[in-house]
């Protein structure tokens, strides 16, 4: 297991700095992202955790590839945004969203539709790696 280098926080509090030598900025905007995906869901005071878990997993899963690049900071600008939209209470999704060891399974991807031109897509199970450490690290933060 290696470990995992997150970078602080910048002064704006919504998305961590471009200072870490080991992280790179995410190269995806994530401000932009549908972020309602899960504020319309996962709403307080009593959160439920299916519903929270799905939610993130509806908008998280489609991203799996640079959620889970260990190389940017694309998991934790996530959850920050996803905690400034929300104002979730800290852990929440760290605590409530595991389903195994590897953090959430996300499902498999469609098979291509014919009007793919051919184009051939493998479909695989894949693990939201990174958003579990995001939430870890957010959780501590707050």
């Amino acid at each position: 297991m290696s470990n995992l280098c997150i970078p602080s926080h910048s002064s704006d509090g919504i998305a961590p700095s471009g200072n870490s030598l080991l992280i790179d900025e995410c190269p995806e905007n994530l401000e932009n992202w549908n972020y309602t995906i899960i504020t319309s869901k996962c709403k307080g005071p009593h959160y439920t955790a299916k519903v929270c878990c799905d939610a993130l997993k509806e908008l998280a899963c489609p991203h799996a590839d640079i959620l889970n690049d260990l190389t940017t900071d694309c998991s934790v600008t996530m959850f920050s945004y996803i905690n400034l939209y929300g104002k979730y209470p800290p852990g929440l999704f760290a605590n409530e969203c595991k389903e195994d060891k590897d953090g959430l399974n996300c499902p498999e991807a469609p098979p291509p539709s014919p009007s793919d031109n051919g184009g051939q897509m493998s479909s695989t199970k894949s693990s939201v790696l990174m958003v579990m450490a995001g939430l870890g690290f957010l959780a501590q933060l707050c």
